[in-house]
Parts: C-alpha cells; structure tokens; sequence
C-alpha cells in the first residue's frame, strides 16, 4: 500500500479508503480537481479491513445533486500529484456525464470555505484578466486614500508559491497594517477609508470596524474584494481573518512585491512570514482543504476590538449561496395580514428579517411601499432585479439588531420620517439572540413613533413534532407571550397573541398597535 494509502472505492455515498497517514487527496472529475478532503482528518472509520480499518468520507452535500451520470474519477495525493484511485465511475442514474457547473454552465469546485462556487480553476484566462484588473483597481483606490495596501492570504499564497492564483481559491484578499496601535484609532481610521473611497464613487460593504468589502465591476462582472485591516502593538501583530500573533513590523514594511500572473502585486516586506502564521511552517506544500484555527483569545479580541456582537453571521452567510439557486417560496398567510393592515392605514411595511424576500416582493407587487432589511441583505440581492424591471417601491437595507450602533442609525432614519407603518417579523424572534429580540422592539418603538402595527409569528417550539429536527435557522428561544412583554415594554398600547395553525408547523402570532406621539 504506497505511502499508506489505498483508495477501495468511489460510490455514491462517497469514498472508501485505507489510510495510514494523514494527507490530503484531491478528487477530480475528468481531469478537474472539485473537491479536497483529508485521509483520516475528514473521514470515520466504518470496518475493520483486512490489514487495517476501511474509512469513509461522505461527498459534500452541494455537489450530491451535480452527481448524476457518468466520468473519470481519480482520487490524487494533493502534493505530489500521485493517483491513487483511477476509474470510470457510473453514479446517480449512470445515465449522461457527471457536469459540476452552475446554471450559467461555470465550473464549481470546492472552496476553502467549504462551499461549491465558481473556482479558478474553472475560470478562463480572460476571468482571471478582469480578476487581477479589478484587483488592481481597488489597491490603485486604497492608495489614493492614503492606505498601504497588500494581497493577502489565499491570492498572497498564490502569488509567493506558484505564482498564480490558487485554483481551489475563488476570491481574491487584501489587507493592511494600520500605522496607529490602538484599536479604536483602527476602527476610526477603517471608517474614514470608507467614506473617502464612498466619495470616489466606490460601493462599499462593511464587514466590521476592521473590515470593508470594495466591489469592483470588471469585464461586466462585479466582484466584492475583501479588504482586511490590522495593526501592529507591542510586538504582535492583530489583522482581521484572524491572526493575532508575535510578529516584526520590518516583515511588513516597507512592502514588497510578487509577480501574479505575471503582475507585479504589492506584498508585505517578508511574506513567507506572514504565510507561515497564516498556513503554518508546511505552507509550501499544496493543501486545498487546509483548516485555519483561529486561537479563543483572538476570536474575543476582535469581536471587543471591531466585530461587536455579530451572533451567528457565518451561519447566515453560508445560508445564501444555496439559497440563490432555489426559486423563491411563496408568500406567507402573515404578508396577506400586513397588507390588509398597511392599505387599511396608508402605511409602508418594514420586513424585518426579511430572509429571501418572497413576503417583501410580493408585497411590493400589489402596490404597497416595502423596506426589507435583513442580518445578511446579501440574501435579497436577487430581489433588485424585478424591481427595477417592474418598478416596484421595494427597498433594500440591512440591519442588526444586536449592533446597537446600525441598530439606533436605522432606527432614527425612520424615526426622522414620520409615517404609519407595518413592521412584519415573520420567524425573526425566533432566529435571533434575546438581545436580537430586546433591539427589535426598541426599533419599534423608533420607527412606530407615527403610530402603526406590529405583525410577528414565532414557532412554538413544545409543538414540533416529535420526528422533526428543529430548524437550523431557530437558534433563538421565545414565545408570543415573551414577545407580547417585550413589545408592551417598548410602548405598544394593546398585545394580542393567538395561536395559528393549518400550513406547516404551529405559531404564535402577535398583533401589537403603537399609538401616534
């Protein structure tokens, strides 16, 4: 068995294998590497064989419904290229070849996050030509604003090692070292670049009080390039994405730089440095499904220092990506309610935790003014389409209820533009922390100063039944009589809570009424 490992088998289940040692195996269809996973890391133990234990690793559930047909199947050591497994293999139907691609026939593979996107790998030369132009574009902005700007992470690793983006990676990184040492001067600096670059005409997207995303449009695709801020202090060197580690400021300055693709990109002065405390001392050796460990005590320094309270952000996030192949749910029975209840008093509707959209768009259609908002707006990015098409009065806006600075910013927009309104929170309470649910009626109470109605539903859930898991999404922990207090407090003048049934699982509804001040 060379070099410990044997691959038995590749099925529809996923991959059979011996394995001594721990390396990682890359799995490529015709010829294309979509999948990386680790020989014993990532895979149990499922039979005694007979030399050694039979393991097993399940295919990862995104690629399952792209695994219909038929292709060549090899199963390759990661560093060295040596095959291991090598096959023509029928799975699903056996019927037509196995294609991983998306809608628009793009190559899927992947990523270092564990999702299925479009990799490089996939990408043509002209993509990876607008990439490194759109790349170019936001550091050439970074440096009109007085930033001093590198590649970062996976595209600095591409860079230094191969010289050429990685092709598991699917975005591309940038960062810098901030001159202050104080992370409040950091985050103030971080939102000073924001509005300047806002200024120039750049759109921004704010990851923390550490952390922007640029969104550059090259060879008619925009693409969101994260920028990710840090500082030096006492001999450590603190940079969001996350690394809090003992480090040199002469590693970092003054920047160097690295040919990609023939490109010359700025990179930190010693940027083996700063990949080995990123990848480890082995960060020469190709690993596709490397798993960065982020260390408890830098998770809390950051979320003091810049991040706030972002309960649950990687979880929503992950929720988008799949979410945006599916055609969108109907409308909710409650959205029926709110539009009875916004015609009855000429008012607009605020869709808090909005999720997809389908309440809010539909709302949008029969005539009535909707705002969506929502932890993770990314989620409602499909609805801008159809209503520019349309002309529909829908609006998009994000929010974060345990955020208390976005929270009372969004919350004095509206307060400062008196009007009756409906506020729809159809599964929010139940999808948030109970601060999450303490923020949602103080904005409430903000934005119903004009006077208006509050139309929430929540699970209840001693009434699931007893075969169904409870949802990812219900993380949270209430019930209409908690919610019914919480609104009481926050001013509402008459509560009324009424258990529903019919259509999927049971709910508590909450009608609360705020009087005009």
């Amino acid at each position: 068995m060379a070099r410990g490992i044997h691959v038995h088998r590749v099925d529809d289940t996923g991959v059979r294998l011996v394995a001594l040692k721990d390396l990682p195996l890359d799995v490529r269809i015709d010829g294309r590497r979509v999948w990386t996973f680790w020989s014993r890391r990532d895979t149990r133990e499922v039979a005694l064989g007979p030399a050694s234990p039979v393991r097993h690793v399940a295919w990862p559930k995104q690629m399952v419904k792209h695994l219909d047909g038929t292709a060549r199947i090899e199963v390759a050591e990661s560093a060295t290229g040596a095959v291991r497994f090598d096959a023509r293999v029928a799975l699903g139907s056996g019927q037509g070849e196995i294609q991983v691609r998306n809608a628009q026939g793009v190559e899927l593979g992947i990523d270092k996050s564990g999702n299925l996107v479009p990799t490089f790998a996939g990408r043509s030369e002209a993509d990876i030509a607008d990439l490194l132009n759109a790349t170019e574009s936001a550091l050439e902005a970074l440096r009109s604003v007085g930033v001093e700007a590198f590649i970062a992470y996976g595209t600095l690793l591409g860079a230094v090692r191969e010289g050429r983006v990685l092709g598991h990676d699917s975005d591309a990184d940038l960062g810098y070292v901030s001159r202050h040492s104080n992370p409040v001067d950091v985050a103030l600096e971080s939102f000073r670049i924001q509005r300047r670059l806002s200024e120039q005409g750049w759109k921004i997207t704010r990851h923390s009080g550490g952390a922007f995303k640029i969104s550059v449009t090259e060879g008619g695709m925009t693409r969101g390039l994260d920028v990710f801020g840090g500082f030096l202090d006492d001999g450590m060197l603190y940079l969001m994405g996350e690394i809090g580690v003992p480090f040199r400021e002469e590693w970092i300055f003054p920047l160097g730089t690295a040919t990609l693709h023939g490109r010359e990109m700025p990179v930190p002065a010693k940027p083996e440095k700063l990949l080995e405390v990123t990848y480890g001392p082995g960060w020469r050796v190709p690993d596709p499904a490397f798993q960065f460990t982020t260390p408890a005590r830098t998770v809390r320094a950051f979320n003091d220092w810049f991040r706030g309270n972002q309960p649950n952000i990687r979880h929503w996030h992950r929720q988008i990506k799949p979410n945006r192949s599916r055609p969108l749910p109907e409308h909710s029975p409650l959205a029926e309610v709110a539009l009875t209840e916004a015609r009855a008093l000429g008012a607009e509707v605020l869709d808090v935790g909005a999720g997809r959209g389908q309440d809010s768009l539909w709302l949008a259609r029969q005539g009535v003014e909707v705002t969506a908002l929502d932890y993770a707006p990314e989620n409602l990015v499909h609805l801008e389409g159809p209503a520019a098409e349309e002309g529909l009065p829908l609006t998009v806006r994000h929010l974060n209820l345990t955020d208390r600075r976005v929270l009372l910013a969004e919350g004095a927009r509206v307060a400062h533009m008196p009007r009756p309104r409906v506020v729809l929170a159809r599964h929010l309470l139940d999808s948030t922390s109970f601060e999450g649910q303490q923020g949602f009626a103080r904005y409430c109470s903000m934005a119903l100063r004009a006077g208006g109605v509050v139309l929430a539903e929540v699970a209840l859930r001693g009434e699931l039944d007893p075969d169904e898991r409870v949802p990812a999404w219900m993380v949270g922990r209430t019930n209409g009589n908690q919610v019914a207090r919480l609104l009481t407090e926050a001013g509402a003048t008459k509560v009324q809570v009424q258990r529903m049934g019919g259509r999927g699982r049971p709910v508590a509804r909450v009608r609360a009424e705020w009087s005009e001040r």
